[in-house]
């Protein structure tokens, strides 16, 4: 049902008006990790356009799912805005099932894309493979296959190993660690030959020359680093990023929302932002709150099945 004529202009008024008083941020992420730095950027901006302050509180922990709790209950006048990300959608639902306590969909309303940070695989120094399909033949002509490091068992960097063992029918098995630092040393040191993460986690090890990238699960080459092959180049499908989405209390009114899209776009076109962004391996996408709407529901489609293949395997 449409609103009132008079409730349409009251909306639009208050829009207009918006912000005039503090925003806060709820964010999953640890203080001090990437897309917290990623968040702070754009809160940054955000302050600088709005002349209003905005406080960002993390809540990490649970997989996400202790931000989404508190975010689902914030006030929906536009003022508390949720920066979710992809692990709440794409493993949170499968690994609570039936004791998920949060129905994402329905608590909340897309708002734009602030950033994705696309997963790249990298390989030991003296692996006899210079590309995606060298490494490929390499590791199914080794008896037995071989491993592969990532960080915790089903974050993004673990899904794209499984997600291109999958695609490319490759003979290789994950290997757990505490850390993108604890990966990057047994990698270095030739324990295991392959690791998966993202491309700021990875850089401490190929800055040393340690590592070499073979590839970045992105949908196409990426602007600061032209000559590092996309996997999906090698391997079709085999795209994946973490990623940050601003997203608002469902409830909040659509001419907010629109307004909040508008003014983020701005904030990810900034040539200051864009190379900020870069330095983190972060990329932003210029999308509506419908695109963004469409772009997660397409990442539940990819991520659930590998998801419950993973969550399968750890229980046998």
């Amino acid at each position: 049902m449409r609103g009132s004529p008079g409730a349409v202009l009251s909306a639009s008024a208050l829009a207009q008006d918006y912000p005039n008083k503090p925003v806060q941020f709820i964010t999953p992420a640890a203080a001090g990790n990437s897309p917290d730095v990623v968040t702070r950027i754009v809160a940054d901006k955000l302050t600088q356009l709005w002349k209003q302050q905005i406080v960002v509180i993390n809540r990490p922990g649970a997989g996400g799912l202790i931000a989404a709790q508190a975010a689902a209950a914030l006030p929906k006048d536009g003022y508390s805005i949720y920066m979710t990300q992809a692990s709440t959608w794409t493993v949170l639902p499968i690994q609570q099932g039936d004791k998920m306590p949060v129905d994402l969909h329905k608590a909340f309303a897309p708002v734009g894309m602030v950033g994705e940070q696309p997963i790249a695989v990298g390989v030991n120094k003296d692996v006899k493979a210079n590309s995606v399909a060298e490494l490929v033949q390499l590791v199914n002509g080794t008896k037995d296959g071989m491993l592969f490091a990532a960080t915790n068992r089903g974050g993004q960097a673990h899904l794209t190993g499984e997600l291109m063992r999958d695609k490319g029918k490759i003979n290789m098995s994950f290997v757990h660690s505490a850390g993108a630092a604890v990966s990057i040393n047994d990698v270095i040191a030739g324990r295991i030959p392959i690791m998966f993460e993202g491309l700021a986690g990875m850089a401490p090890g190929t800055q040393g020359g340690g590592i070499r990238l073979l590839g970045v699960a992105s949908q196409k080459r990426l602007p600061n680093v032209p000559d590092l092959p996309a996997i999906n180049e090698t391997i079709p499908g085999v795209v994946s990023s973490g990623w940050i989405v601003m997203m608002v209390p469902a409830g909040v009114p659509d001419a907010i929302v629109q307004k909040l899209n508008k003014d983020l776009r701005t904030v990810t076109a900034d040539k200051e932002v864009i190379e900020r962004f870069q330095q983190l391996g972060t990329y932003s996408r210029d999308l509506s709150p419908e695109q963004t709407d469409d772009f997660i529901k397409n990442e539940e489609k990819l991520w659930w099945p590998i998801v419950r293949q993973v969550e399968a395997e750890a229980k046998k």
